[in-house]
């Protein structure tokens, strides 16, 4: 079984605001990055898996293979603080947050460890049904956390791993074992 975990492509924003699960449109690049996200994928999919979200959606949607809006693929909940300026949000909420943000939520948001508890559980839905090639259209995030999942990894070191608009990655699962190919590819 191939899994192919894509994050969608550039959102339009302007850096510095805070966004998780806020429903955002996509960059005017986005049939150019759509294009080069479709030629990353080596073999036909059989079946994608998307995050709602417009991000994500769009990408899926134009994949010629049927698609599974997802809930539990969305990115983190950032609560309270979505939407909002980064350099806007109290600089000591901030500062504990960013601390201990694995176990600790943003006020009315959710900690990167509930994030994974959620991810891993729609995960193991997605590998169970054996497909040969799966598409999983999401987030930063969430694409973290299938690795810390499949890697061993502690959440906390996940942040080392580089995850870019429109990127893919590749795990393999054969005969129970997970291998990944690559991450990150552009």
């Amino acid at each position: 079984m191939e899994i192919y975990l894509i994050r969608h492509t550039t959102p339009k924003i302007a850096k510095g605001i805070c966004y998780g699960q806020s429903d955002l449109e996509l960059s005017s690049d986005f049939d150019n990055e759509a294009a080069v996200v479709q030629q990353l994928i080596e073999k036909p999919l059989d079946y994608i898996f998307s995050s709602p979200l417009k991000r994500c959606a769009q990408l899926a949607d134009s994949f010629d293979v049927p698609v599974q809006r997802e809930p539990r693929l969305m990115e983190l909940s950032f609560g309270d603080w979505e939407m909002k300026k980064w350099k806007d949000i109290p600089q000591a909420a901030l500062n504990e947050w960013m601390e201990n943000y694995v176990t600790q939520a943003p006020p009315k948001g959710e900690s990167y460890k509930k994030l994974k508890a959620r991810i891993v559980e729609i995960f193991k839905g997605i590998i169970s049904q054996n497909r040969s090639s799966t598409g999983i259209i999401t987030h930063a995030g969430p694409i973290r956390a299938i690795l810390s999942h499949v890697l061993n990894l502690s959440l906390k070191d996940t942040f080392t791993l580089k995850i870019d608009y429109g990127s893919v990655t590749k795990i393999s699962l054969v005969e129970g074992q997970f291998t990944v190919d690559y991450i990150n590819k552009k």
